[in-house]
């Protein structure tokens, strides 16, 4: 089929060709006598120069010349690559790009597979649960792999694809939630700070960090991190086909892949060469003729410009993040 794709490609690049440099000859030269003659084929090449790109520009649209699409999890994992004001790193995963890149892959009449690339710490809980859900939506086999690091949110991600691959040395697990909030009490009373707020609900100001918790508060924080890793156990458990007592067993710990691998938690140790054979295999290919192509995210000029601005600030003003949301209050996995 790729050489199929590739024959069909080569045919319209040729035909549009010839055909444009047939009609730049007839329209701009005949027997090159005169000094317009001249002019007229050197406008001829030009022409068909031209004709050459327009007909590569047409034939890559109308025949693609890959069949696999991949899609890259790098960094933190957010909804919107920044975690404030201020982006929390430069390089953080943008969860609705991530799922535009998957529905645009799905989508895609010549993409048959989806590789997830995961080089990730984790992230936000929710985010990362949607890039989950647009992977297991995809239809056709999904396959993802990590280099180096696939922990968390990434391993929650892995967990709606059908294989997770990695190295030897790759870093794979932590399967828990942190939830955590700033204490600056003490900071407020050196300062001269005092806490007056006034709520109607008994934990509408649970957490806030100009004051200690009290024991209820505490517990009640700590009811909703349970909740999340509950939800966690549970998911990991369906999509990797694992006992929820085994992946509780783990206590969020990290396993080099060689580990992992004994206890089920990848489904195979290799390069990424040896990925795509896995690709080939579940699509029922030669090696050969897999093709990938990596999906980006569909930005307009200003966002783009955006972005840089926010690289910029990042630089410029890193270790500023603020203190927290509304109470200090966050949870990730």
């Amino acid at each position: 089929m790729a050489r199929n794709r590739t024959v069909r490609r080569l045919s319209i690049v040729l035909g549009g060709t010839f055909v444009i440099a047939v009609a730049s000859v007839a329209l701009f030269v005949v027997v090159p006598t005169t000094l317009a003659d001249v002019i007229g084929v050197v406008l001829a090449l030009v022409a068909t120069l031209l004709g050459m790109k327009l007909a590569s520009s047409i034939a890559s649209s109308l025949v693609p010349s890959y069949n696999v699409a991949e899609v890259a999890v790098t960094g933190p994992i957010t909804r919107d690559g920044g975690g404030g004001p201020l982006p929390s790193s430069p390089r953080s995963t943008p969860a609705d790009d991530i799922v535009d890149q998957i529905e645009r892959a799905d989508d895609d009449d010549s993409v048959e597979a989806l590789l997830v690339r995961l080089n990730t710490p984790g992230g936000q809980v929710v985010p990362s649960d949607d890039i989950k859900l647009a992977a297991e939506a995809f239809e056709g086999p999904t396959v993802a792999y990590t280099t180096d690091l696939c922990a968390s949110g990434g391993y929650w991600i892995a967990s709606g694809c059908d294989e997770l691959w990695a190295r030897d040395a790759s870093i794979v697990g932590s399967i828990g939630v942190v939830g955590s909030r700033i204490n600056a009490t003490e900071l407020a009373e050196k300062v001269g700070l005092s806490y007056e707020q006034f709520t109607a609900g008994e934990y509408k100001d649970a957490g806030v960090p100009l004051r200690e918790l009290e024991d209820d508060e505490r517990e009640y924080l700590q009811g909703i991190v349970d909740g999340y890793y509950e939800s966690f156990v549970e998911r990991v458990s369906e999509g990797r086909d694992l006992d929820p007592d085994l992946i509780r067993e783990t206590e969020a710990r990290i396993y080099l892949g060689t580990d992992a691998l004994e206890l089920g938690l990848v489904d195979g140790l290799g390069t990424r060469e040896a990925v795509e054979d896995v690709v080939a295999e579940r699509l029922d290919r030669d090696p050969d003729r897999i093709s990938v192509a990596e999906f980006e995210p569909e930005r307009p000029l200003v966002s783009r410009l955006g972005a840089g601005a926010q690289r910029v600030a990042y630089a410029f003003g890193a270790g500023f993040s603020g203190l927290a949301d509304e109470r200090g209050f966050r949870l990730r996995s």
